[in-house]
């Protein structure tokens, strides 16, 4: 399987941006930052034509250690869940050759016009 790192995301911010990689590197952290923030404050980040990451709240549950077989309680907790949109789950599914997918500028300039962060209250 080939991987996205961070770095070469922020090489292709960079590079479609003509922006410096410093620079780059300030605004992709940035992003991941505000995600971040904002699940742990509760709310939802939607981003319109790419998905939406939210939280679960998982139960507390009676686990078992693999290691002797006991049983052990496994605490509540909440884990990030991404559900991707429409419009990426076709651009992702489109048939090789079909249309071009818009550029990562254009995609990135609508996404970021259309930011947006929900509370779950």
């Amino acid at each position: 399987m080939i991987r996205m790192t961070k770095a070469e995301l922020v090489e292709e911010v960079s590079r479609v941006s003509d922006l410096t990689k410093k620079h780059s590197e300030v605004i992709v952290d940035t992003v991941f930052k505000s995600i971040i923030e904002a699940l742990h404050r509760g709310e939802k980040v939607e981003l319109r034509g790419f998905g939406s990451f939210r939280l679960r709240k998982r139960e507390p549950r009676k686990g078992r250690n693999p290691k002797t077989g006991d049983k052990v309680d496994v605490p509540p907790k909440r884990v990030p869940y991404f559900k991707p949109g429409k419009e990426l789950k076709d651009l992702i599914n489109r048939e090789a050759g079909d249309d071009v997918p818009p550029s990562p500028a254009a995609a990135a300039d609508r996404a970021s016009s259309e930011f947006r962060v929900q509370s779950s209250e």
